[in-house]
């Protein structure tokens, strides 16, 4: 009786998945060779089978997703359209001018060899934070640049910032220990002999 019930899951978990799979065929959202994300995974499709999907991982692990649970979840093809948006956050200092800020970065992404001209990149001034002014820059790329865009664009940033003197804030705190308590103290020694 036991291994009855036992065969009768394990069948029940199969035939799922075989009709799951028919869905997934039929529905066709990837293809073999597409670039995947299933909940926390994600990886090139190696095989689209009736019982699962199996990908490869960027760092060349294997993974069998049964296809009920890929049916069952949200899945983004990450390579489905030939072009792509990147979206980079950038936060710079409260002493910046709001409109160069979006200048230089609308430059900077103009003049990536990576960045696509048409859409023409975004600069939107997104968020007052808690260091510094949020910029959200979304450059438009060939789905297969990238790693290129991203690396050259963040690199850019970054000397074309230094070079013009724009800051990048880093978190700042403030200590407050309450009306009741003394300031903490501060000593500034200046050693000479070093």
């Amino acid at each position: 009786g036991i291994v009855g019930i036992a065969i009768g899951f394990a069948s029940q978990t199969s035939v799922s998945n075989v009709i799951s799979g028919l869905f997934l065929l039929s529905e066709k959202p990837f293809a073999v060779g597409d670039v995947i994300r299933v909940g926390d995974k994600t990886g090139i499709i190696l095989s689209i089978d009736l019982m699962s999907i199996k990908i490869r991982t960027f760092d060349n692990l294997f993974i069998r997703l049964p296809n009920e649970k890929v049916l069952n979840t949200d899945v983004v093809n990450i390579t489905r359209f030939p072009i792509r948006r990147l979206d980079l956050s950038i936060s710079v200092g409260y002493k910046e001018d709001i409109g160069r800020v979006r200048t230089l970065l609308a430059e900077i992404a103009r003049d990536n060899p990576y960045a696509l001209r048409e859409p023409e990149p975004l600069v939107l001034f997104q968020n007052f934070g808690d260091s510094g002014m949020e910029f959200l820059l979304g450059v438009w790329f060939l789905k297969t640049d990238f790693a290129l865009l991203k690396n050259s664009l963040a690199q850019a940033i970054k000397e074309r910032f230094d070079a013009e003197g724009v800051e990048i804030p880093f978190p700042h705190r403030s200590l407050y220990a309450g009306a009741k308590t003394a300031p903490f103290p501060i000593r500034i020694v200046n050693d000479e002999s070093r």
